[in-house]
């Protein structure tokens, strides 16, 4: 079944059962707060990369360990559902550790997608995914269509 949230005590199942389909399985990670276009737009494309997009979504605790304390705006109950409606997203697993290292060597995806801001040396999981003979993808951002740019305007605009 598909669009789908996996809660963490399933996803070794879920990830033999995904491994079992060979379909061509896509991974991306994030904290996806305050959904936007950009977001859909990147993930719309990631989609197109493979058959499956699974995505790690942060969980509250996870995006304060790497956004600080005042995020994520809007809590991983109310993220996860809004990922899942969306047509591109297959499957949403929680990520509640600042990394998705061990996410990923559980999926072992076929493609890696992380945005274009980030080197191929920073990319938590591009040594595993490259390894096991997948790719690993930058994708370009649009531009100005940041969570951190959408706050930051806002901001201003409460001035």
């Amino acid at each position: 079944m598909q669009n789908e949230i996996i809660p963490k005590s399933h996803l070794q199942s879920f990830a033999r059962r995904l491994r079992a389909t060979k379909k061509k399985i896509v991974f991306t990670n994030g904290v996806f707060d305050i959904l936007h276009a950009g977001h859909v737009d990147y993930l719309t494309r990631a989609r197109k990369l493979g058959d499956v997009l699974v995505v790690g979504l942060n969980t509250d605790a996870s995006a304060k360990q790497n956004k600080g304390d005042l995020r994520p705006i809007i809590p991983y109950k109310y993220r996860a559902p809004m990922l899942i409606a969306l047509r591109a997203v297959d499957y949403v697993v929680p990520l509640d550790e600042k990394t998705p290292a061990k996410l990923i060597e559980m999926i072992a995806p076929d493609v890696l997608v992380k945005g274009a801001d980030y080197k191929l040396t920073e990319i938590v999981g591009a040594d595993f995914v490259l390894a096991h003979g997948g790719t690993v993808v930058r994708m370009k951002l649009l531009k100005g269509l940041s969570t951190s740019s959408v706050l930051e305007r806002i901001r201003r605009s409460m001035k």
